[in-house]
């Protein structure tokens, strides 16, 4: 386990296996049968709230950002994570990990100028495992657990932590602060993590 204050908590684990490629824009399609071949590629699951859509920040002087309406419901959008998650997408197959699910394709690319809809996660709470974060159970069901696998949230806690560090695959867990989300030092992290794996 790796901490790196400055950037968050930061856990990492790296074991050595084949990667598979990701294809398709739904969950079913996150992780296709190997039989299509092998992965060439990392996941990242980014969160929303917290990490794109920012809050609990000083309202005297806020990050940079722009507020827009989402379903009747006012969000303060981060300036840079659309040019961040760009560049994530060189070395990263990316995917919504957030509780808005397919609604974040439906605001997210054209307000951030990211192409197309990106895949996401289904949270089902009947399939959440007991006493365990509410989204560890749909990433379990939608991730090949030998993938390699970024997540990039504002609220891991213990069980993601001893989650990460059982899981097969390569694991690297990025926590942001909610009043700024994915800044440069997240995208450094998170692409020196991938540049590294076998």
């Amino acid at each position: 386990m790796a901490t790196r204050e400055s950037i968050g908590p930061v856990l990492t684990r790296e074991q050595h296996h084949v990667p598979r490629e990701h294809a398709g824009h739904t969950t079913e399609d996150l992780d296709p049968d190997s039989r299509d071949g092998p992965k060439s590629r990392p996941l990242l699951l980014v969160d929303v709230d917290g990490v794109i859509s920012l809050f609990g920040y000083d309202h005297a002087s806020p990050p940079a950002g722009r507020y827009q309406l989402v379903d009747g419901i006012l969000h303060f959008l981060s300036t840079t994570a659309g040019e961040h998650l760009l560049a994530l997408a060189a070395e990263f197959d990316l995917a919504w990990c957030t509780g808005w699910e397919e609604k974040a394709n439906d605001y997210l690319p054209s307000a951030l100028g990211l192409p197309g809809p990106l895949p996401h996660v289904v949270f089902d709470p009947a399939g959440r495992p007991a006493n365990a974060h509410w989204k560890l159970g749909g990433i379990d069901r939608h991730v090949e657990s030998s993938r390699p696998l970024a997540w990039l949230d504002d609220a891991h806690d213990d069980g993601c932590r001893s989650w990460a560090l059982a899981r097969p695959g390569p694991t690297l867990l990025v926590t942001t602060d909610p009043a700024v989300g994915v800044t440069d030092r997240e995208v450094a992290a998170l692409l020196e993590w991938a540049r590294r794996l076998p």
